[in-house]
């Protein structure tokens, strides 16, 4: 990306910029990496379970390309009764979270998790 003077500014700093002067897009940039994570969880989980998406498919009793289109973010109108479900089917927890304006994150900071989904501890 290259900022007002033509020079080279990293992506994230661009963004930050951007959505700090645009609410609009600084919600949809939150709602966007909101539903990578959540589409990356799954995925993660159900490889974690060991199963394919046919395996899971059968489980759930619905096709292979509905699993396939639900990981991807590409099934429309997903009810939340549908995530829970998949996600229970995969020994899994669906934790839901509201948060007030002064509780969110900047929309480029995301968590970051080490490889076999445990957290970091903090401090």
């Amino acid at each position: 990306m290259r900022g007002k003077k033509g020079r080279i500014v990293p992506a994230a700093d661009w963004l930050d910029r951007q959505t700090a002067e645009d609410a609009a897009l600084a919600a949809e940039v939150e709602a966007e990496l909101a539903a990578m994570r959540w589409e990356q969880d799954l995925v993660r989980l159900r490889q974690a379970s060991g199963l394919s998406q046919r395996e899971l498919a059968e489980r759930l009793g619905v096709s292979q390309p509905f699993v396939a289109r639900l990981e991807s973010g590409r099934l429309r109108n997903l009810e939340l009764k549908t995530l829970v479900r998949t996600v229970t089917a995969l020994g899994g927890q669906v934790r839901l979270s509201i948060r007030g304006p002064r509780q969110r994150r900047r929309p480029t900071e995301r968590r970051r998790r080490p490889l076999g989904g445990r957290r970091a501890p903090r401090g």
